[in-house]
């Protein structure tokens, strides 16, 4: 009789702003890579660019990044993780509510046993009495989730205090060193 298990990995997912200039101006650096977006943590319009991120979860550690990718600022984060990392078998992700999308990770499920949790997003137009009923699991939920992609945070203020990145409009040049 022989028996398999897998190995779950959890990995926490998140983007970055890489900000070329406000909303308010005309875009003039690397205009064939960026385009305007909207960062909602910083409730702002910028042109510019998004770095996304998934990361390999290390309690107690900063992320160890698995996958880097640039994309356009306008760039939806779950158009982002289907493009790079839909694919990905046995894993746990962990993101914020940009990627709650029930349907396509009930079919990610089943195909590659990965999941994707999400801090829960409030129901609009749901009954008081269940919203109430609901609200101590929900925020407990959406804690236990917050605290896992908390780290990812970290990594990313520390890649900000390392390279300055986020001030891209510093950069007069589209051609990349590596």
């Amino acid at each position: 009789m022989s028996s398999f298990f897998f190995i779950i990995i959890s990995g926490s997912l998140d983007s970055l702003p890489i900000i070329t200039c406000s909303g308010k101006r005309k875009a003039s650096v690397a205009k064939e890579l960026t385009d305007k977006g909207y960062c909602s943590t910083k409730n702002m319009y910028y042109y510019g660019l998004k770095l996304h991120a998934l990361a390999y979860h290390r309690p107690e550690h900063l992320p160890f990044p698995e996958s880097i990718v640039l994309t356009p600022a306008s760039e939806n984060d779950l158009n982002a993780y289907k493009q790079n990392w839909n694919n990905i078998d046995n894993r746990n992700f962990y993101g914020d509510k940009i990627y709650n999308d029930a349907e396509f990770f009930k079919n990610t499920r089943k195909n590659n046993n990965s999941i994707m949790l999400t801090p829960i997003k409030e129901v609009k137009g749901m009954p008081e009495n269940l919203k109430q009923r609901d609200n101590a699991y929900n925020d407990l939920f959406s804690t236990a989730v917050s605290r896992i992609r908390q780290p990812i945070k970290s990594l990313f203020n520390w890649l900000i205090e390392k390279t300055d990145i986020q001030r891209a409009s510093k950069v007069r040049s589209t051609m990349v060193c590596w």
